[in-house]
């Protein structure tokens, strides 16, 4: 699962939960549950007090759901983190340590090959190197 479709799987059952929280209210101020279930005192039906507490567990919805989003991206922020070692360069995936190489290949489309930059030719071939332009 993508870390896109996470998110929204993780807003969306934020979302059913507060529906569900709002759908027993209605169900409660509708069918005086506490009377059905425990023998409370019956209650005659109160629309505004079910539309108030709908609103706001809405605003609370809303609310927790900005918060998620905001917390979600900053887990993102936090697992952009590379552990790379000062040695060998290979990156901490876990408990293992895989080549940059394969790392990258695997969460990119980019492809590797490998060349030799001016400095490391020089401290590694310099002699071959003045040797082939003698």
């Amino acid at each position: 699962m993508t870390k896109e479709r996470l998110k929204k799987s993780i807003i969306k059952f934020e979302c059913i939960g507060f529906l569900i929280v709002i759908l027993f209210l209605w169900a409660n101020e509708i069918f005086d549950i506490p009377h059905n279930v425990i023998g409370s005192i019956a209650t005659p039906i109160n629309w505004v007090e079910t539309i108030i507490e709908s609103v706001v567990v809405l605003v609370l919805c809303i609310t927790i759901s900005i918060f998620s989003l905001i917390l979600l991206k900053r887990i993102k922020y936090l697992e952009g983190f590379l552990y790379v070692c000062s040695f060998c360069k290979k990156i901490r995936v876990g408990k293992d340590w895989i080549p940059i190489e394969e790392y990258i290949r695997e969460h990119s489309e980019a492809e590797f090959s490998h060349s030799l930059c001016p400095k490391c030719a020089e401290k590694y071939y310099g002699k071959y190197l003045s040797e082939d332009n003698k």
